[in-house]
C-alpha cells in the first residue's frame, strides 16, 4: 500500500469545477478544471480527481486529504428544493418566521416584497414553556404536549423540524428535553435545536437559521453519503472535509449535522487564498475579487485580516452564523446579455451555467454571454481556451449577438463591447459597494483578481474604481481551490452574554473557559493533536442603547482591567472607521463572546512557482479604447520582471488577462503577475 501523499482541494462551480493538486513529497502544486456536473456534482468532482491522476502521475491510493467546496446547500436554498418541514417554538410565537423583520432592502419601492418562508404557517407549532432572557425558568416545559405534538408531525409528514424556543440562548434545558423526546418518537425526521446551532439573541434570525439548517440536513446528507460511498470505492485512504463559510473546513459528520454552516463554502476559499497572498505580497490592503462562469465574489484584506460577520443571507433569508464578509453578484463569463423593455442592454444575473454553456461552446447555447462578448472582441483565443481542449464557436457567438444587436440598433462588435461595458459597471459598483460601507478609499487598495473570467475585465474595473494596481496570482483562474488547499478545521462557538463590558471581566473570563473547553473537547473528536490546536476569541460589542453591534477580534484573551480597556479602544477605533464617527463617553455594552477553535491539519511546503514556457509571441485585433487594434499575445511565462506595456492579452492555459493601453505587467517572485497604470499628473 502506498503511503498517502497527496492532499487535493475542489471548489465545484456553477460551470467548471476547479482542482488544486499539492504532492507533499515534491511540494509540486498542479491545477486543473473540469466541467460542472450540476445533477450530481460528485460526478464532476471524481471525474476531475481520476482525470488528475493520470494527468499527474499519482496514485488515487496516495490521496491523504480531500478537501471540498461545494455549492449544494446555496443551490437547494436558491431554487427552493428542500424537504418538508416544520418548526416548533414558545406558545404564541408561531408567526415569527411570517412576520420577519420590517426592514426594506428597497427604500424605494412602493410595496415590500419579503422573501417566502421557509415553512408554512400551518406547520409551526407552539408548545407551552417559558424561559426569561436571564436564564431563569418561567413557565416549566409541557412534556405530555410535546409527546401529543409528535403525532401531528408524523401525520403531517415533515421530514425535517427546527425546535427554536424564546430565550433558549440564555438557557437550552427545554429545547434539549424537548430534542430528546422527539428524536425518540421521530427517529426518521431531522431535527435541530437552535441552541447548537446559532445560540444567540434575536429570535427571528435564529429561527431562520436553525430551519435553514433542518431543511438541509437531508439534502446535504443524501449528497455527502453518496460522495463518501464512491470516495471509499476510488479513493479509499482519504480523509474528506467540506469547506464552510467561515473559511475552515469540517468532518462529513459534523457537514452533515450542520450543514447551514456550508452555504458560503466555495467563495470562502478564495478569500482565505487573498489573505494568504496578502503576507506573501507584502500588501496588507487587497480587494479580492473571483469571477467564474456564474457570479462575482468580492471579499475585502484590511491590514492583512479578512472581515468576519456574525450574520448573512441567502436569498433574503437571514444566516446568524460566523462568515467571511463577501459580496455576491450574478455576474459571470456566462451572465447572458438581455434587452429590457426600455431597450437597455442589461447583464444577467441569469447564467447558462454549464449546460448548456455559452453559445460559442458548441453545446446548445444560443443566447449571448459574458464569454461570447470577450470571444468576439479578441480577448479571448477560440483554439487555446481550456488549453486548446476545449474550442470556442466564434461563429455562434456572432449569431448570439445578431440577436441582441438588432434590439439596440448597433453591430455585433459594438453590442460585444457594450456588454463588456456594462458587466465592468456592475463589477465596480459591487466593489465600491464592499469598501464604501466600510469607510474606504479604493485607491489605497490593489485590486487581486482571479477566477477564469476575471482576468479579461480586472484592469479596465480598476481604471472605473481609481486603483492603479492589479495582481494576478500563479494559479489564478483556480485560486479558490488553490485557498481551500491550505484550510484547518475550524468550529465556531459562541456565548450570549449581555451586560456593560467594563463590568464583565470575571464573567467572560469563565465563558472564555467553558467555550476553550468545548472546543478542546470537538477538535479531540476531529483527531486533532493538542499541538495543532489554536483558539481565536472575538467579542460582539455596541454602544448602550444600540439596536446593532460589531464584532472585535481580542489579540489574547484578556479580561482583566487593563484588557478590557484595549478592547474598547479597539471597538471606538472600529466603529469610527465603519461610521466616520465614536462615542467615547458613552459605556459600551457587550453582547456575545465568539471562540474559532483551529485544528492545524499538516502542511507541506510547495515548490517555488516555475515561469512556464514561453511559447511564441504573436498578434491579433483585440477590441480596445479605439475599437479593434493590432495586440500583441504572449503566454504568461514570457513576462518578466522588466515587464511589458499595454495593449496586451496575457495567455495561460486557464485565463487569459486583458492588459489596455496605459497598463505595463511585470513578474513577481510569488509567481503573480502584477498590472500597474501609469499615474497622471
Amino acid at each position: 500500500m502506498t503511503s498517502p501523499s497527496i492532499r487535493i482541494a475542489v471548489d465545484i462551480g456553477g460551470t467548471f469545477t476547479d482542482i488544486e493538486i499539492l504532492d507533499s513529497r515534491t511540494g509540486a502544486i498542479h491545477q486543473m478544471k473540469t466541467p460542472s456536473t450540476p445533477s450530481d456534482p460528485s460526478i464532476g468532482l471524481l471525474t476531475g480527481i481520476r482525470e488528475a491522476s493520470r494527468r499527474f502521475g499519482f496514485s488515487l491510493d496516495e490521496v491523504q486529504y480531500l478537501l471540498h467546496g461545494t455549492t449544494i446547500a446555496t443551490n437547494a436554498v436558491l431554487e427552493r428544493k428542500l424537504p418538508l418541514g416544520a418548526v416548533v417554538t414558545t406558545e404564541g410565537f408561531e408567526d415569527v418566521m411570517q412576520i420577519g423583520r420590517h426592514g426594506r432592502t428597497d427604500v424605494y419601492a412602493i410595496t415590500a416584497s419579503p422573501p417566502a418562508a421557509l415553512v408554512k404557517r400551518r406547520f409551526s407549532f407552539g408548545v407551552v414553556e417559558r424561559i426569561g432572557a436571564d436564564g431563569r425558568v418561567i413557565t416549566p416545559l409541557d412534556e405530555v404536549g410535546v409527546t401529543a405534538l409528535a403525532g401531528k408531525l408524523r401525520q403531517a409528514g415533515v421530514k425535517s423540524l427546527a425546535v427554536c424556543f424564546i430565550n433558549a440562548y440564555a438557557n437550552p434545558a427545554h429545547e434539549r428535553r424537548t430534542g430528546e423526546i422527539l428524536r425518540e418518537l421521530l427517529p426518521e425526521v431531522d431535527i435541530s435545536l437552535s441552541c447548537d446551532i446559532s445560540p444567540e439573541l434575536r429570535e427571528y434570525e435564529r429561527m431562520s437559521t436553525t430551519t435553514l439548517n433542518a431543511l438541509l440536513v437531508p439534502v446535504v446528507k443524501t449528497y455527502t453519503d453518496r460522495l463518501a460511498g464512491k470516495l471509499k470505492q476510488e479513493v479509499p485512504q482519504t480523509q474528506v472535509y467540506l469547506v464552510q463559510s467561515n473559511g475552515g473546513v469540517a468532518g462529513l459528520a459534523k457537514a452533515g449535522r450542520e450543514p447551514a454552516r456550508l452555504l458560503l463554502s466555495g467563495p470562502s476559499g478564495g478569500a482565505a487564498a487573498a489573505k494568504r497572498l496578502s503576507a506573501a505580497l507584502a500588501e496588507p490592503n487587497l480587494v479580492a475579487v473571483d469571477m467564474g462562469g456564474t457570479s462575482f465574489d468580492v471579499s475585502v484584506v484590511h491590514e492583512g485580516n479578512i472581515s468576519m460577520v456574525n450574520e448573512g443571507e441567502v436569498d433574503g433569508l437571514p444566516v446568524r452564523l460566523p462568515m467571511i464578509e463577501m459580496r455576491t453578484i450574478g455576474a459571470g463569463g456566462g451572465s447572458i446579455a438581455w434587452v429590457d423593455e426600455g431597450g437597455r442592454l442589461r447583464i444577467g444575473p441569469h447564467s447558462a451555467g454549464a449546460e448548456p454553456g455559452p453559445a460559442c461552446y458548441g453545446r446548445g447555447g444560443a443566447r449571448l454571454t459574458v464569454t461570447d462578448a470577450n470571444l468576439l472582441l479578441g480577448r479571448l483565443d477560440g483554439s487555446s481556451f481550456m488549453g486548446g481542449g476545449m474550442g470556442l464557436d466564434k461563429a455562434a457567438s456572432a449569431r448570439a449577438a445578431a440577436e441582441v444587436s438588432g434590439r439596440v440598433g448597433l453591430s455585433a462588435e459594438e453590442t460585444a463591447a457594450g456588454v463588456i461595458a456594462v458587466t465592468n459597471s456592475s463589477l465596480a459598483t459591487a466593489i465600491r459597494l464592499s469598501l464604501f460601507e466600510k469607510g474606504m478609499d479604493p485607491e489605497d487598495f490593489a485590486l487581486l483578481s482571479f477566477g477564469g473570467a476575471g482576468g479579461v475585465h480586472a484592469c479596465e474595473v480598476a481604471e472605473e474604481m481609481g486603483m492603479n494596481k492589479v495582481i494576478f496570482p500563479a494559479h489564478a483562474s483556480t485560486l479558490s481551490a488553490w485557498g481551500i488547499l491550505w484550510s484547518d478545521i475550524t468550529h465556531d462557538l459562541s456565548s450570549t452574554q449581555i451586560g456593560l463590558l467594563a463590568d464583565q471581566g470575571e464573567t467572560l473570563a469563565a465563558r472564555a473557559a467553558q467555550l476553550a473547553a468545548e472546543g478542546d473537547r470537538l477538535l479531540e473528536e476531529d483527531g486533532v493533536a493538542p499541538q495543532a490546536r489554536a483558539f481565536s476569541f472575538a467579542l460582539d460589542l455596541r454602544y448602550q442603547g444600540q439596536a446593532f453591534d460589531l464584532r472585535v477580534p481580542l489579540d489574547e484573551a484578556d479580561f482583566s482591567p487593563e484588557g478590557l480597556a484595549r478592547t474598547t479602544a479597539a471597538f471606538h477605533a472600529l466603529h469610527r472607521q465603519r461610521f466616520s464617527y465614536d462615542e467615547p463617553a458613552v459605556p459600551v455594552e457587550a453582547v456575545a463572546l465568539r471562540l474559532s477553535a483551529i485544528g492545524r491539519l499538516a502542511k507541506p511546503t510547495p515548490a517555488p512557482e516555475g515561469s512556464g514556457v514561453a511559447a511564441a509571441e504573436k498578434t491579433r485585433p483585440v477590441y480596445g479604447r479605439g475599437g479593434f487594434v493590432d495586440t500583441r499575445i504572449v503566454a504568461r511565462g514570457a513576462v518578466t520582471a522588466e515587464g511589458l506595456a499595454g495593449p496586451a492579452v496575457v495567455e495561460e492555459t486557464y485565463t487569459a488577462t486583458y492588459l489596455p493601453a496605459g497598463w505595463t505587467i511585470r513578474s513577481h517572485a510569488t509567481g503573480a503577475l502584477i498590472a500597474e497604470r501609469a499615474r497622471r499628473h
